[in-house]
Order: structure tokens, then sequence, then C-alpha cells
């Protein structure tokens, strides 16, 4: 069902102005990242060599959907989001990657064309390393190897975890889990609740549940209204309490 597929992945953040370019962020955004993070000093060395610095601005693809996967690619400042569109040309946010998130590992892995779009969210920069280099690299670090395979593990169970989460869930409790996602991955504490640090509209949060944009509005309304959802200058506080409550309640 579509409501399901557009929830495997969700992962947000927003543009970050100032851009940091040089060699020790790259080496510590690669030393918190996952598929490098058993790797020695010296081994993160060789291995930032091969990456190349490329900055994107809003609304700038990096990998397009169905291209040969040529580039794996890791975000280094800003938020790019991942858009499938469905033979009726509606776009589905299935993904917002944010910094150390990596882009584009399973096409790269499996040499299939890239299954989404990558585009920016607002400006930024990501490092991209070519097919060739990443298979070297393979060769030469086996623990990368290991990295990757765990990953893309932990995307799969996490993918049927949703799915079964989602099974006849209705649009409430759909909305619900999306936000409390967001709120897991970029908000941020404030009085009264917590505060989305992007700011998202509602044909977004459709996108991401697979719902109308009036039925999200209708929801989306009616939590304001209950005081569960807040908005100041485009930006969503969440009273993430009785948003788990709602996801709870749908669960009986």
């Amino acid at each position: 069902m579509m409501h399901v597929i557009t929830l495997t992945m969700i992962f947000l953040e927003f543009k970050i102005p100032i851009i940091y370019n040089n060699d020790m962020d790259k080496l510590q955004l690669l030393k918190n990242t996952t598929l490098f993070s058993s790797l020695s000093p010296q081994e993160l060395s060789a291995v930032s060599s091969l990456f190349a610095e490329e900055r994107f601005e809003k609304d700038e693809f990096m990998l397009t959907e169905g291209e040969p996967p040529n580039w794996l690619c890791i975000v280094k400042e800003g938020t790019i989001k991942m858009v499938k569109h469905s033979p009726s040309g509606r776009e589905m946010i299935i993904a917002v990657m944010t910094a150390g998130d990596v882009i584009g590992e399973v096409a790269v892995f499996d040499g299939g064309p890239y299954p989404a779009s990558a585009q920016g969210l607002g400006n930024g920069t990501i490092l991209k390393l070519a097919r060739r280099d990443f298979f070297s690299l393979l060769k030469k670090y086996p623990s990368v190897a290991l990295e990757i395979i765990g990953d893309l593990g932990k995307k799969l169970r996490g993918a049927l975890s949703v799915a079964r989460e989602l099974r006849g869930e209705r649009v409430e409790g759909r909305i619900a889990m999306v936000l409390l996602k967001l709120a897991r991955k970029v908000g941020a504490p404030v009085d009264g609740g917590v505060l989305l640090t992007i700011p998202f509209t509602r044909q977004d949060i459709a996108d991401m549940v697979g719902s109308t944009i009036e039925t999200t509005i209708r929801v989306i309304s009616r939590f304001k209204k209950e005081g569960m959802v807040k908005d100041s200058k485009g930006k969503m506080t969440l009273d993430v309490k009785r948003l788990e409550r709602i996801v709870k309640d749908m669960e009986i």
C-alpha cells in the first residue's frame, strides 16, 4: 500500500546557511558515519582523499531516479529529500537526509539504477565517492563491507517494522507517527513541547503519510485545536506525549 511505502525511512533536518569546508570536518564526519567508524585515523585519511566535496542549492538534484549509480554520497551540511514519482506524476517524499546520512548506497552496491531522486531542501554540501572507488574500498577494508551489510539490514528491518505498524492504521495515527519521527530527528525541546526546526508544509506531511492534502489539513487542524500541535512562523511545536498516546490508542 502506498502509505506503507512512504514511511519506510523518515529522517529530517533543514538548510544550514554556513558551509564549513576543511579536511578536519571531513575526517570527523566520516569517522561519525557508521560505514567508516571502524577505520583507523590513517585509514580514514586515505579514504577521505577519495571523496569529492560538492555544494548544492535549494531544489537542486544530486541524484536522479532511474540513472546509473555512479556516486555514493554523504550529506556533510544541509538537508536533502529523497523523492519518488508515481506513474501519475505525484511526488512522494520517502526520506529526508541530514548530516552524516549516506545516499545511494543500495544502488551503488547492487548496480541497479537509483531508486529515488535526491533533491536539496536548502543550501548545503555533500561528499561524493565514485562507484569504482567504493568497490576498491570494500576490497581494501572488509570492515566497511560488513558495516554496509549491517546498515542495509537495519533499513530493511525498519521498513518491515513500519509496515507492521501502519497495516490498517487510520490516517490520524499515521500522521501522529510521522510527527513523532520528525520530533526524534530534528526536534528541539522548548517550553510547551518539542519544536521541529524545519518548516514543513501540509503537502509535505501528506506526501510522507500517503494521504491527500485535504485529509492532512483536517487532521492537523484537529491536532491544533486540541493543543497537540502549535504553529509559529511555519514551524510546528508538538506535544509528544499526547501524540504518542494517539499512536498507542490506535494499536489497541
